[in-house]
This record gives C-alpha cells, structure tokens and sequence, in this order.
C-alpha cells in the first residue's frame, strides 16, 4: 500500500516536471528564433536540447512509477539531478554575465548607443572575441531584417531619431551618435563632425555589406540584445528551478519511504 501511495506520488510529480519542460522548451525555441542567436551557433540550442532531456526524463520517472520498475526510477533521479545543476549552472552564468549594462542615453535621440566596455568580460570574450566575431559579422551582415529592414520603416530623420531602436540596430546599422554624422537614410550617413572622438566613426561605411558591423559598437549591441533576451529567460528559469528542485526533494523522499516501508 505504502509503495502503491508513493509510486502514484512520485507518477505525479514527473507530470509535473513533464509540464515544467514545456517553458524551457519554449523559451529556447524563442531565442533561437533571434536574429542574434542565430548569428551565435553555440548558444542557439543548450536551452532547447535541456528541455528535450527534462521531458524524457519525466517521461523515465512516470513510467518507473506506473509500472513499479525501480530500475527506471534510479535513472529518473539520477539523470533528474544532474538536469537541475545543469539548469542551475546555466541559470547562475546568466545571472552573472548579464547584469552589466553598456547602453547609454543619447540626447535627441529615443534610441540608445552602446559601449562595449560597459558588458561583463565573459561576453565579450566569448561572443565578441576575435575567434568568433568574423563569422558573426557576416551572419549578421546577410540578415535582411536587422540593418536592410529599417529603410523601410524610417523615412525622415525625425522618425528615426523617435525609434526604438533594438541594441543590435543602433549598434551596427548607424554611426555612433557621437560622431556627428548627418542623417541620410537609416543606413547612409554622411559628413562627421567628429571624425576622431572614437575609433568607430571612422570604421563606419555606408557600403550595406559594411555599415559598422566592424565597430565595438556593433558588438556591444549583440551584446545588448543578449542581455535583453537572457534576463526575460531568467524569470522563466529561476521558476522553473525552484520548482524541480521542490518536486525532486519531494521524489526522493517518497521513494525513500517506499523503499524502507517496503523492507518491514
């Protein structure tokens, strides 16, 4: 009786880890979507392929315990473990890296610029170093809908200076305002007026293929977007966390009591 009880606990509470995969899944489905993302081959799927594994693992655990096989449930609670502290890593990183923040405010201007100084070490490191960024630029470079969209949306400079930009638009697909460059179209400008404050003013090209996607400011607004996607993903997965960790505690105890109640 005891083992009927915590085995139909035990049943529900994978449904409950079944329905907790189902956020994850989604959120990395979602960031994978990003036109930053998909610029950034290692960072497209963890999320997706850690939901996948929670799912069958859920699916490991409910059928150990509708069918009483407590070899399954073993490998439902090990491999259950080692799913949280991969979560939880993941969750702790992000956390860490994300909070530095290089926007800055510019005035006339309801868009922001960014510095990539102002993102943690390990971003830019590890996205932005020059290991990867060759192949990120000219990912980011073919995509349509970053730069090549805008001239379709803003057709006045007043329009454009009242855009909110995304980081990734402000950082790659104009000058820093604080070059003085004179509006011309979303992704032609002319004339700097301060040709030498920054290194970037004078990397930047009206040629679409190059705009500024070698600038720092480029890479610090893939840096912006990331920040921006993570931290939302950050809600989901601090939840999500605390409520396998609740749910696996609970399991083990059940399972636990089972065994000992089972050797009386």
């Amino acid at each position: 009786m005891a083992s009927s009880l915590s085995n139909n606990i035990t049943a529900f509470l994978n449904f409950v880890a079944f329905m907790c995969s189902i956020p994850i899944i989604s959120a990395g489905i979602w960031l994978a979507s990003k036109a930053d993302n998909q610029c950034i081959l290692w960072l497209r799927w963890p999320l997706v392929v850690m939901g996948v594994a929670l799912l069958l693992v859920s699916l490991t655990g409910f059928a150990g315990a509708y069918w009483n096989k407590e070899g399954l449930l073993g490998v439902y609670l090990v491999s259950m473990a080692i799913l949280i502290v991969l979560l939880l890593s993941l969750l702790i990183l992000a956390s860490v890296v994300t909070p530095p923040d290089g926007s800055y405010a510019v005035p006339g201007r309801r868009y922001h610029d960014y510095r990539l100084g102002g993102y943690s070490a390990w971003l830019r490191d590890h996205v932005t170093g020059d290991d990867y960024w060759a192949d990120i630029r000219a990912c980011l470079a073919a995509d349509p809908h970053i730069c090549p969209a805008m001239n379709n949306n803003y057709f006045t400079a007043q329009l454009f200076f009242a855009a909110r930009l995304s980081p990734l638009q402000s950082g790659c697909c104009k000058p820093p305002t604080i070059c003085g460059y004179q509006y011309v179209s979303p992704t032609m400008w002319i004339n700097p007026t301060y040709p030498m404050i920054d290194a970037d003013c004078s990397i930047w090209n009206n040629d679409p293929t190059q705009l500024c996607y070698n600038c720092d400011s480029c890479k610090a607004g893939l840096l912006g977007n990331l920040r921006s996607e993570w931290r939302k993903v950050n809600v989901i997965l601090i939840v999500t966390v605390v409520l396998l960790i609740s749910v696996y505690l609970i399991a083990c105890s059940a399972y636990k009591n089972a065994q000992t109640k089972g050797r009386k």
